[in-house]
């Protein structure tokens, strides 16, 4: 997630100029059409364009709502298992009195935090990290579960024979939640806790069980296709048809207007055109690059992020010495 202040203007035109470009070459191909070759049925009237383009930026509205509705979800589910888990250390630490058996819990929690954020950074086929513009965004910043793999990570938290047994399974966060509770029933058979304890430890269990499915609702059901590509015939159309109304605008201006654009007035369609058209196209772009937030992308919720900073919250419930600090990045860019 992109954590400063804002995007810069060049940074925004770099990550949007593709577009640009064919939409330079279009509107001058046109405006040269009408003005120089003489092709002066080029023209389609203003009005079915204003119409055309109201439409669009009602559906590109929606789009965007929507997709900011599902990243907004996605923080907010977050943002529970956060919380689940820092109540989870606390009651390890309280419910159960041996030591040994609580850092257990623990590390097997942080190990359902890997799992799952490896989980969530799965590509899918709908998703956009693919795209040429991200890709080469992705030049300012690493994402953690590219760089490192599960298998590593599992190793600091979990036996041999549980990170086996993980990596085995089709879901991997669930098969870590299974091995927690297959744990708290055998200390509930030893005695090493009460039944209430269990029980409470129990209930966050469930409630981790339901955000785990939250999150991956939202990772394995995309935005519905069918608006996705409305969206994005709408805005060609519009973006091809644009020119040719401003030029419907524009040329009676030439016979009324004096001076230097006597007669010329017809290429400002082409700025004109340009910039309107760029500004519908990169709303869809906005719109696409946010409809699925775990993909590793510069807007993206920083669930590797979040987890560090859970570790090291959990550790230091352990009164573990060799707790990583959580330092401010570099980039503005945290994932």
């Amino acid at each position: 997630m992109h954590a400063g202040r804002s995007y810069t203007f060049t940074e925004f035109l770099v990550w949007t100029r593709r577009p640009l470009y064919l939409l330079i070459l279009w509107n001058v191909a046109l405006v040269a059409l009408y003005q120089v070759v003489g092709l002066h049925w080029l023209t389609v009237p203003w009005n079915v364009i204003f119409m055309l383009g109201t439409s669009v930026a009602l559906i590109a509205g929606f789009k965007n709502t929507q997709t900011y509705n599902r990243l907004w979800e996605a923080q907010q589910v977050w943002a529970s298992i956060t919380a689940a888990s820092r109540l989870w250390g606390t009651m390890s630490r309280d419910y159960v009195s041996h030591p040994e058996h609580t850092r257990r819990l623990v590390y097997r929690h942080l190990a359902w935090l890997t799992a799952l954020r490896y989980q969530m950074r799965e590509s899918k086929p709908w998703e956009t990290q693919k795209l040429t513009p991200n890709v080469e965004y992705r030049k300012h910043y690493d994402v953690p579960e590219k760089v490192r793999t599960l298998d590593a990570e599992l190793t600091k938290y979990v036996t041999p024979d549980e990170r086996s047994r993980i990596l085995g399974a089709t879901s991997r966060a669930t098969e870590v939640l299974s091995l927690q509770g297959a744990a708290l029933r055998q200390l509930l058979d030893d005695g090493q806790i009460p039944q209430a304890s269990f029980a409470e430890l129990q209930r966050v269990l469930r409630d981790l069980h339901d955000q785990q499915s939250r999150s991956e609702r939202i990772k394995n059901y995309p935005y519905p296709r069918q608006y996705a590509v409305i969206n994005v015939i709408f805005v060609r159309i519009l973006c091809l048809l644009l020119p040719l109304g401003m030029i419907d605008l524009l040329a009676p201006m030439n016979d009324t207007v004096g001076g230097a654009m006597a007669g010329h007035m017809v290429w400002l369609a082409i700025p004109l055109g340009v910039l309107v058209s760029w500004m519908y196209a990169a709303l869809d772009q906005v719109g696409e690059s946010s409809a699925n937030p775990f993909e590793g992308g510069a807007n993206d919720i920083p669930i590797s992020q979040l987890c560090g900073t859970v570790e090291s919250d959990l550790r230091q419930m352990l009164d573990e010495r060799d707790v990583p600090i959580q330092q401010a990045p570099a980039s503005p860019i945290v994932m």
